[in-house]
Parts: structure tokens; C-alpha cells; sequence
């Protein structure tokens, strides 16, 4: 069969209700488009879209799975493959398919597979980078050949139904027909198109995807000698039922994953128990400048987090001058309000936050303009209004427990105590007298 390489064009489709005000169009899209109508067969090409600004899949991957309307069965598949075989005793005697399964799990082949079992867009663990980050790996795709489990060559189910993509917090609606896609042949020089095309868009909740927060932010500045700590209890409680920790200088235990699943937090034990700390110091004043240092610290002792990110809400980032050993990019979601940005690491430098130790933490300085007519020290107006990483909400200090300004009363001339008066007026009239 011949693989093709889908063609997108400049317009997506979002759905209009989201869960993130920081990425109100963004939605991971599933798309199922019919390729060709065969003798009691057909071949279908399923892609999936990474369309958050922010936000990515990270290993172990995506697990798409969806239902049957009837007894469909896949015959064959191309850049991906089921999970399970499932009950095949139907096809005695015959090629079995490569899966019957009523509900199959289809996982995303690794890198390096098979030549002949890869197709354009696959092969990459199960892994989408956010859209904002990497718009060349925020999309995957396979191929599959599909047909009834039906003996005597029954009617080919439709599109199937209950999709899911297997990653917590996800939740994915009703396929919806859509125009034809279109793909590209001979170097652009032709475009062919589906059959029909059905899309399934999916939304993320953090609240569905962990009941606990997995950040926390702390706080401090050079004018003051405070520093606020991430509040207590941030992700859990030190000492709680089910809180497991590490104290400093022990060894974490030993952990038995299988391949296909994400290991479960081992932290630091801190007041706040977060596996990401986030640090916003402000660290120097110019005349017509201002620098932050930014400090995000892994205390996960089992995880690096690669290809990660952080999302800052301020309003002086419309002002910003530079960014030292990050990447940066302005996020505005709502036009002109340009108060929202992401970091993000360089590639082969501080692309991956390693686990907790001495180089599980990543760090930059930035340097912003002072507007006359907004900035300021006093009020905590120096400090974030919202941060996230990886796409989840961060744990901030409360506003009255922000670093404040010194007290204008305290930085002028006080009156010397009466005791240290009369105590130098007596060393006086020694020597004179």
C-alpha cells in the first residue's frame, strides 16, 4: 500500500470551551481519515495533533484506544501497534489479524523501528512536544488495514466510538465529520485527498489529571533579607498517610516499573513535598532595567523532565530585553495583552531538568525595561501572578506574604536611645576632666 504524507493547512480547529485561561484554544485532535474502500476491507490512516501551546505528552507516550461499533478487527498497521492480539480463534486456519480486539490500545512504535513497518510522522515513543515548542514533532500518525471479524466477510464497522488517549487528565468527545484532508504527493506538484475525514478532540483538566498540585513557587528580592518559602503542604503533607519522601543523605528505594508506565514521585521531604521547586528571585535594579534570576530545582528523585517548560504570567513581559540560557516566547492569547510567557530549555544544553542532585536544577536571569507608568517595587508588583510548569498550575505564596519594600520609617536618621546619651556624655566629661 502506498503511505502518504498529510498536508495541513494554516487553519486548526479548536474547540471554543478549555480548561486553561492561559491556552483557551488548545486541545489534543484526533483524526480518523478513511484512505481507501477496499473488497471488504479498508484502509485508514489515524493521526494525532498536539494543539497546546504548552503543554506535552511525555514518556511513556499516548495509549489510544477506542471501541468497535461492530466486530472490527485490524488486519494490519503500520507505524504503531495494538497492545494485545485479543481472541483470534475466529480465523483459524487463515492469517490472523493483528488484533481482534472489542477495545484495542494502540501504542506509538519506539525510534529505530522497522523500516518496513514505519510511515511518515511515526516512530517516536508516543512522545508530542507543546505546539509552541517544536512544531516539526507535535503530531504522529499510523496506518492501519481494518475489516469484520465476521467468517463470512460481515459489514466493515464504521468510525469507531469512546475514544480515549490513555493519559491522565484527558478526555476526549464524539468523532464529528469534517472536510476531506488532503495530502501532498511529488514534491507539492499534487493533492489527493480522504475519502472522509472524522475528528475527535480531546481537552485536559489538571484537577482530572492529579489531586494534588506536582509545583510550588517560592519568592525573594534584594530588598529584602525575607525569603518565602513555597506555603506548606503545597502537594502533600509531610508526615500524611500515603506521603512517601526521601529524607537528605538516604538512598530512595528501589523501584520495579514496567516499561510502559510512569514511576510514582520519590521527593526530597520538604515542608511543601512538590517535585518541581520554582524560584523567582529579584536580584538587581538599574536605572532603566530590572533583573530576575529564575531558579526551577527537580526534587523528583526518579524523574528527569525533558523538553520541559514554564509558563510565567507578569505584566512587565511585554517589556522584557533579554533572556540568558533559556528560550523564550511570548504567549498571547488574548491579542495585545502581551503579560503571558514561556520558557523553555536550549536543545543538547538545558533541554532535560535532571532528577534531584547537583545538576537537577536549570537557571536564568532575565532582564526587563521599566515601564514609567507601571513599575514598581512596593505591593509585591515584582513578582509573578500565575506560574506553571509543564502546563500545570504552581502553588504561590499569598500576596501578603510576598517580600515587601522596607518601611520608609525605618530607612531615615532615628534618635539615638537615652541610654547610649548619658553613657557617651560621661565618657566626655572623663576626659575632660
Amino acid at each position: 500500500m502506498t503511505f502518504l504524507k498529510s498536508f495541513h493547512g494554516e487553519n486548526f480547529s479548536f474547540v471554543a470551551d478549555a480548561y486553561d485561561p492561559l491556552d483557551p484554544r488548545g486541545n489534543v485532535t484526533i483524526k480518523w481519515d478513511l484512505m481507501q474502500d477496499n473488497d471488504g476491507t479498508q484502509d485508514v490512516r489515524v493521526s494525532i495533533f498536539n494543539y497546546q501551546l504548552f503543554r506535552h505528552v511525555e514518556p511513556p507516550g499516548w495509549k489510544l484506544s477506542w471501541i468497535w461499533p461492530g466486530n472490527g478487527v485490524i488486519w494490519d498497521i503500520w507505524g504503531a501497534e495494538a497492545t494485545e492480539q485479543g481472541n483470534c480463534s475466529a480465523f483459524r486456519g487463515r492469517q490472523l489479524p493483528h488484533s481482534c480486539e472489542k477495545k484495542p490500545v494502540i501504542v506509538d512504535l519506539l525510534p529505530g523501528a522497522p523500516y518496513n513497518k514505519q510511515v511518515a510522522n511515526c516512530c517516536k515513543g508516543g512522545v508530542l512536544t507543546s505546539l509552541s515548542q517544536d512544531q516539526a514533532k507535535f503530531g504522529a500518525s499510523f496506518q492501519m488495514n481494518i475489516g469484520s471479524s465476521s467468517v463470512n466477510g460481515g459489514p466493515i464497522p464504521g468510525v469507531p466510538a469512546n475514544f480515549s488517549l490513555g493519559l491522565p487528565g484527558y478526555t476526549c468527545g464524539d468523532p464529528f465529520k469534517v472536510p476531506p484532508s488532503k495530502f501532498i504527493e511529488d514534491q507539492g506538484r499534487r493533492r489527493t485527498q480522504a475519502l472522509g475525514t472524522w475528528n475527535v478532540t480531546c481537552s485536559y483538566s489538571q484537577f482530572r489529571a492529579s489531586v494534588s498540585p506536582t509545583c510550588c513557587v517560592s519568592l525573594s528580592a534584594f530588598y529584602n533579607d525575607t525569603i518565602v518559602h513555597c506555603p506548606k503542604c503545597s502537594c502533600s503533607c509531610l508526615g500524611q498517610p500515603g506521603a512517601k519522601c526521601v529524607k537528605p543523605g538516604e538512598l530512595p528505594p528501589v523501584l520495579q516499573v514496567q516499561q510502559d508506565q510512569e514511576p510514582e514521585p520519590v521527593v526530597l521531604c520538604t515542608h511543601h513535598m512538590c517535585p518541581i521547586r520554582v524560584h523567582w528571585h529579584v536580584k538587581l535594579s538599574y536605572t532603566q532595567y530590572w533583573r530576575v534570576k529564575l531558579t526551577v530545582t527537580n526534587l523528583n528523585l526518579v524523574k528527569n523532565y525533558s523538553q520541559w517548560n514554564l509558563v510565567v504570567l507578569h505584566p512587565n513581559l511585554r517589556n522584557i530585553t533579554q533572556v540568558f540560557s533559556f528560550n523564550y516566547k511570548p504567549l498571547n492569547p488574548y491579542g495585545q495583552i502581551n503579560d503571558t510567557g514561556m520558557f523553555y530549555g536550549i536543545q543538547y544544553y538545558n533541554d532535560m531538568l535532571l532528577q534531584s542532585g547537583e545538576s537537577g536544577n536549570v537557571q536564568t536571569e532575565l532582564l526587563l525595561r521599566k515601564d514609567p507608568g507601571l513599575f514598581t517595587f512596593r505591593n509585591g508588583w515584582a513578582f509573578p501572578r500565575k506560574v506553571s510548569f509543564n502546563g500545570e498550575d504552581c502553588v504561590m505564596p499569598l500576596p501578603d506574604e510576598f517580600p515587601r519594600l522596607p518601611n520608609a520609617d525605618q530607612l531615615e536618621a532615628q534618635p539615638l536611645p537615652i541610654s547610649i546619651v548619658i553613657l557617651l556624655s560621661f565618657i566626655v566629661y572623663s576626659m575632660i576632666a
